[in-house]
């Protein structure tokens, strides 16, 4: 029973092994990537040893019961924390998705509903912001262009966590949920009639790629142009060709920066962006070719998919896909984001069991 595992208790005891050598410590991008995988197995060591130690148990309190009846009364209890240690395991079991120990880049762009739906995108971006300073993650605009009256017409922003974060406590296991379309019903600023109003903005969460080697970049694949920034800024930011548009000839995906004031900066910000736009490319052309079982994260940054309806009038939030629905929007914009996050964790888990049941 759970013979699948042994490997992953192999893999623990071996990166273990590596951790103790000195000479790890002297490559911090090996030591961190080392690290994440050794706390991402530490549940599924814990979750076996103390399976093992549950059936242990049960087993020894069955044969003493065999010589002693009064053994026997310890066994119903026995045999319930031995189901309770099995279940546990089998979750921990549970294929999980790779990049769930990743930081993220997250894009808010304005979609209908013109300059309200740039003020609704603006909301959203502060959301993120906030709930990121609430789980203590570090956030850096990457590239945004404001709209007139203050919202934001796209924004991107990188999102990490310092350290090693706990599995599931990492910004693409709680944000990758966000991707899609967020619905918005209010009375606009610019509406003098007081008619609420339906427009939306589109979401995309990426997983950040830390080492250019795990995407294939070829230098001779790329356009890159430069151009002058427009929009807010510094006067060097908006009199020097300062912003950067780099263009992925095989793809044809296009991404520009000009938040910064340096080329230089620009460029590197726009391939974090490409490199983590190709890396999720080839994630779900992977998912989309794998079982039903491992497609789930496909749909999660799937822009058409309406996922969300804030409704300001009732001071409501209602999530389409898990069915959850609470009226402290104030709060939720406010970045008390977790309880939205974790009823698409809980569903996302319930789907995946479910999966694994039916293999």
């Amino acid at each position: 029973m759970f013979d699948s595992a042994r490997p992953l208790l192999e893999e623990h005891a071996d990166i273990e092994r590596q951790l103790a050598d000195p000479a790890v410590h002297g490559d911090p991008s090996a030591l961190r990537r080392l690290n994440k995988r050794y706390a991402a197995l530490g549940p599924v060591v814990a979750a076996y040893r103390s399976w093992e130690t549950a059936t242990g148990d049960l087993e020894a309190a069955r044969e003493l019961a065999q010589e002693d009846p009064a053994f026997a009364a310890e066994l119903p209890d026995l045999e319930q924390a031995a189901g309770d240690a099995a279940e546990h395991l089998r979750r921990q079991l549970v294929p999980r998705d790779p990049d769930d120990d990743r930081d993220v880049i997250l894009e808010v762009k304005a979609g209908e509903g013109g300059e309200e739906s740039a003020l609704f995108a603006g909301d959203l971006m502060r959301m993120y912001l906030r709930y990121a300073e609430r789980r203590g993650w570090r956030t850096e605009m990457l590239d945004a262009t404001p709209s007139d009256l203050g919202g934001y017409k796209e924004a991107r922003v990188s999102v990490a966590a310092p350290g090693t974060p706990q599995p599931g406590d990492a910004p693409w296991a709680r944000l990758k949920y966000e991707g899609g379309v967020h619905r918005v019903q209010r009375v606009p600023v610019t509406e003098s009639q007081g008619r609420v109003h339906t427009s939306a903005a589109g979401v995309l969460v990426m997983p950040e790629i830390e080492d250019p080697a795990e995407v294939d970049l070829d230098p001779h694949d790329l356009k890159i142009d430069v151009f002058r920034s427009s929009g807010p800024g510094g006067q060097s930011v908006n009199t020097t060709d300062s912003a950067v548009r780099i263009t992925h000839l095989p793809t044809g995906l296009v991404v520009s920066c000009q938040n910064e004031k340096s080329q230089l900066q620009n460029k590197e910000s726009a391939l974090r962006v490409l490199r983590a736009r190709l890396h999720q490319i080839a994630v779900e052309e992977a998912e989309a070719a794998a079982s039903q079982a491992r497609r789930s994260q496909v749909r999660t940054v799937d822009r058409s998919e309406r996922i969300r309806t804030y409704n300001f009038g009732e001071n409501r939030i209602a999530d389409h896909r898990t069915g959850f629905k609470a009226y402290n929007l104030d709060q939720v914009l406010d970045g008390d984001l977790d309880p939205v996050v974790q009823s698409a964790v809980d569903a996302d888990e319930a789907a995946r069991l479910d999966a694994v049941s039916r293999q």
